[in-house]
């Protein structure tokens, strides 16, 4: 069992991934931007931890993350401006895990979405465009770390019921509910074989635990972040 902290405590697919991981026998810590939010995760049997991400050096942040096993960043600006979007998206992401590394908390899972990367094609003049270069910058810097980590780029998230069967390495977006991909983060903390790769998942037909070990690969999660950069 591990000592788990989740950057944006409080959204949607957090605070369905907090249940999971306490159920596991996990001690889960949340990262919540207002203490009115404090009630609805310590309902989850997660411990909120009251925190302005964007205001934090990288000092700060390690200070945070001290004891933590494991950081998972589920945050995001949410939409707004684009300034908003780079200082949340990427710059609090990128010093998240400059401070994860420089407080030994080596494992680190990011949720992206399934279109980042260099080629993610969103035109400069959508709103859209600044949270795909923020992501991409983000997953990009991740690669080149030590750390132990894991990006997972799920599809457009729906509300429905969880299914427990995704699709990984689809070319082609779809959708995923939300509760999966919440099961999808619990289960890549648990499978070393998801260190050091990213993972597109939709909705699909293979269970969320068969689907990681495939995508994850038979030697996945032998080397260090600098081994594989």
């Amino acid at each position: 069992m591990a000592r788990i902290l989740i950057i944006g405590g409080h959204g949607k697919v957090a605070l369905l991934l907090e249940p999971l991981l306490v159920a596991a026998g996990h001690e889960v810590s949340a990262v919540i931007r207002r203490p009115e939010q404090a009630a609805e995760v310590a309902d989850t049997g997660a411990t909120p931890l009251v925190a302005d991400i964007t205001a934090g050096d990288v000092e700060a942040l390690a200070e945070l993350f001290d004891g933590q096993e494991v950081i998972v960043w589920s945050a995001g600006a949410g939409g707004g401006s684009a300034e908003r979007t780079y200082a949340v998206d990427r710059d609090a992401a990128i010093r998240s895990m400059d401070a994860a590394a420089a407080a030994g908390a080596r494992r680190y899972v990011m949720v992206s979405y399934f279109g980042a990367g260099p080629d993610h094609g969103v035109d400069p003049s959508d709103a859209f465009y600044a949270y795909a270069e923020a992501k991409t910058a983000a997953d990009a810097h991740l690669r080149e770390t030590a750390l132990d980590w894991t990006i997972l780029q799920p599809s457009s998230l729906t509300l429905d019921p969880p299914t427990g069967l995704i699709n990984v390495d689809d070319e082609r977006g779809s959708h995923v509910p939300r509760a999966d991909v919440a099961a999808v983060i619990a289960a890549s903390i648990a499978e070393p074989t998801t260190i050091g790769k990213t993972i597109r998942f939709n909705t699909g037909d293979l269970p969320i635990a068969q689907a990681l070990r495939a995508a994850g690969g038979a030697d996945g999660g032998a080397a260090s972040g600098a081994e594989r950069a």
